[in-house]
């Protein structure tokens, strides 16, 4: 091997290195579904959503069980992928607490003819949730690095009819409208009327509303016709809804 090959070997070696630390490539210990993972979900399940929270939609329940949330979490933070908590994924973003992710897609009614869009796909793990339930998932990210990220863990994972896209979720993805549930995962100081637009008749849209970093109000979002009805479900904290300008 020539000292060229050498020295671009040692630093494609080396850049690798980084992008594992960051957690933007998997290593082989986090990338492996194990069956102390799978017992961790199920213990998940069991002893959060059902025992605790009395959750009880079977779909859903299903739909967590079946996804290694490991796998979509920086590996510094691993440790805690199954607690009942939102767990930081950088970029001043986390992943939600699995009750939340839970209960914001039984809301969403998502069936396997669903045409489904996620607003802050983040590290990708909501956007796995809903493909259990429809093969009809897009999901839009600001932050270029966990739009790449988002990707590359659901593809990883084996989610491959995820469509995944960086830009500001405030203006929907009117390519693929209309939509049969919106699901946004950061606050909104309002609902955004390019979303409401782009829900087909009868859909919903699930969004956190409010001030950033205060308690927010989830909300339902219902199309009847040219009526729109709103209901709020329950108090929440999100990351703040970011945009571009």
């Amino acid at each position: 091997m020539s000292p060229e090959n050498i020295r671009i070997s040692a630093i494609t070696v080396v850049f690798i290195m980084v992008l594992t630390q960051l957690g933007l490539i998997a290593s082989s210990a986090l990338a492996e579904d194990t069956e102390q993972m799978r017992q961790a979900r199920e213990r998940m399940v069991r002893e959060q959503l059902i025992e605790r929270y009395g959750f009880r939609d079977n779909a859903v329940l299903k739909a967590m069980r079946a996804v290694p949330r490991h796998l979509f979490i920086p590996e510094r933070e691993r440790h805690a992928a199954y607690a009942d908590r939102p767990v930081p994924i950088g970029y001043g973003q986390t992943i939600s607490q699995p009750f939340i992710v839970a209960y914001m897609t039984a809301i969403a009614k998502v069936d396997q003819d669903s045409r489904v869009l996620e607003i802050g796909a983040g590290s990708g793990y909501q956007a796995a949730v809903l493909a259990e339930l429809t093969e009809h998932v897009y999901t839009i990210e600001i932050v270029s690095e966990l739009a790449k990220w988002a990707e590359e863990r659901l593809l990883r994972a084996g989610y491959d009819t995820v469509r995944v896209k960086q830009g500001d979720g405030y203006y929907g993805w009117e390519e693929f409208a209309p939509f049969d549930a919106i699901v946004v995962t950061a606050a909104a100081p309002h609902i955004p009327p390019s979303l409401v637009q782009q829900l087909k008749e009868g859909g919903r849209i699930v969004i956190p509303v409010g001030s950033p970093f205060r308690t927010q109000q989830l909300v339902l979002v219902e199309r009847k016709g040219d009526e729109v009805r709103t209901r709020n479900l329950m108090p929440v904290r999100f990351v703040p809804f970011t945009r571009e300008f």
